[in-house]
């Protein structure tokens, strides 16, 4: 943990979904409580939001893990912020023998928890 403040943190690394599409996402529920982040995520109809989902219910048992004495309802998310993973480079065929190249963007997203 990086300051006083962080009580916990959770990453998913190399989710195979574009950073761009998870930031979106993240923006939505950057600073809020976690309590409306996760309902604010159950109604978002975004391939990311599950596992954005997942990923703070894991950051709130890492809490709970580290210090039992944590309320899990004064827990905001401080910080969210989606980084771009290796690429997985495919091929196309296209016409006259050429082939254009198809990046499959990966992501690695990371969330801290604070306590407010």
């Amino acid at each position: 943990m990086a300051d006083k403040e962080t009580v916990s943190r959770a990453r998913l690394r190399y989710a195979r979904i574009s950073p761009q599409k998870v930031r979106l996402v993240a923006d939505l529920i950057r600073g809020e409580d976690v309590e409306n982040a996760l309902k604010v995520l159950k109604f978002t109809r975004k391939r990311s939001a599950p596992m954005v989902g997942k990923l703070i219910q894991s950051a709130m048992a890492n809490a709970t893990d580290v210090d039992p004495s944590i309320d899990a309802d004064a827990l905001y998310v401080k910080t969210i912020f989606v980084d771009g993973g290796p690429s997985l480079r495919r091929y196309l065929p296209r016409a006259q023998g050429r082939a254009t190249r198809i990046l499959k963007r990966t992501s690695h997203i990371t969330v801290e928890l604070g306590l407010r």
